[in-house]
């Protein structure tokens, strides 16, 4: 089928990204802003052999699924993808992601994944916004910050936004968010009493689980703090066995180390990005802590090259970013991994496809969705991952 094609198709499922996914001309089509159940009228915008791209076009018969959004600029900004689906739909739809991801990518067959959902609405501590222009026929009045519009580089003023922190939603509405002059996008956090901006006031010490964690504006943290303590609470539960050393790797601000140092009688954190790792040094403190400004694999490296004097690990926490763990990071836990290794993922695509090498050593044993972002198609989740008896390493 041609780009400007016509067509009528079903939505059978939400796909990655958030589309619904439909069979057209013997190829599968995928179309943003579609529930599954849908009965649309779409034009393709895009072929690419065995599947391609299509804008909804009608929506001639609607799934009982698609509700009302709740922002009157949905569609417009490109926040979010999901607002047109019912909160359990969403939540169904990205566990059905995350499984097929593990056996599409991963060649795993992954247990049923737990749910862990959050709050729909007004969850989003952290965001990130754009100098915006001051008049928009979207949101009359004077109006300074902005997201990027859905499907381009242009910047929708915002006055609100329903999936924000409430200090968020409250500053965007009374217009007290000052971007920094010298920069173009910028970072807020909120959180009870808390209200960062960077250039204005970066730093400030937020409670998780009652301790406290100090935060940069300028330096990336998780952006739903109510789900971020669920996922803290089932990692200090899991993480065993606490007799051996254990290992924060892309440890960020220290946040899972700062729980888990205490169970165990040493802890390594690993982290590339300095300034994070700086912060870390503040908030995890303590006997038997080493802390590692480098990237995963020269880490992984340098622990295959010490052979014999290395600590023996018996529990390591991975949270890479979107592009998943290292090539030399994934061989090292195959050939010298602790029993047990926690995978916290912000990408099924990378996960799968290092859980399918991981596999070799390793039993999923475990495996969780927290639906950090409602309304949108991310989707984070933790792996827990055991050592094959047959397959302990010799340290």
């Amino acid at each position: 089928m041609p780009a400007g094609d016509l067509f009528t198709a079903s939505i059978k499922e939400i796909a990655a990204g958030g589309g619904g996914a439909a069979s057209a001309g013997g190829m599968t089509v995928f179309i943003d802003m579609t529930a599954p159940g849908d009965l649309v009228k779409a034009r393709i915008t895009r072929e690419h052999g065995r599947w391609a791209k299509a804008e909804l076009v009608e929506i001639l018969e609607p799934s009982p699924l698609r509700i009302a959004p709740a922002c009157p600029l949905y569609g417009i900004c490109g926040g979010c993808s999901l607002q047109h689906l019912a909160y359990e739909a969403q939540l169904e739809a990205k566990t059905a992601i995350l499984k097929n991801a593990f056996a599409r990518i991963g060649g795993v067959e992954a247990p049923e994944p737990d749910i862990i959902p959050s709050p729909p609405w007004e969850y989003r501590n952290r965001m990130q916004f754009h100098c915006a222009p001051r008049f928009h026929r979207e949101a009359p009045g004077l109006v300074s910050v902005g997201l990027k519009a859905r499907k381009s580089a242009a910047v929708i003023p915002v006055s609100d936004c329903p999936v924000a922190d409430r200090g968020i939603r409250g500053a965007l509405k009374n217009g007290t968010i000052r971007p920094p002059p010298e920069k173009d996008r910028f970072t807020v956090y909120s959180r009870g009493g808390l209200f960062l901006c960077e250039g204005e006031n970066n730093r400030g010490k937020t409670t998780l689980r009652g301790r406290g964690l100090i935060l940069d504006a300028e330096v990336f943290f998780q952006g739903n703090a109510f789900m971020l303590e669920k996922l803290i609470g089932d990692l200090i539960q899991r993480a065993a066995p606490r007799n051996l050393p254990a290992a924060d790797v892309y440890c960020g601000v220290g946040t899972f180390a700062l729980f888990l140092k205490d169970l165990f009688p040493r802890i390594d954190l690993v982290e590339e990005n300095k300034t994070a790792l700086a912060l870390a040094r503040e908030n995890v403190k303590g006997e038997g802590i080493e802390y590692f400004a480098m990237k995963d694999e020269d880490w992984a490296g340098r622990k295959k090259a010490a052979g014999g004097t290395n600590p023996v690990y018996g529990f390591i926490v991975a949270d890479p970013p979107r592009q998943g763990l290292s090539p030399g990071i994934r061989r090292w836990l195959v050939e010298k991994g602790p029993p047990l290794f926690a995978y916290v993922s912000c990408d099924p695509a990378s996960m799968a496809r290092d859980g399918g090498e991981l596999i070799s050593a390793y039993d999923l044993e475990k495996l969780s969705f927290y639906d950090f972002y409602p309304q949108t198609a991310h989707i984070e989740s933790l792996g827990i991952f055991r050592r094959k008896p047959r397959f302990s390493p010799r340290h």
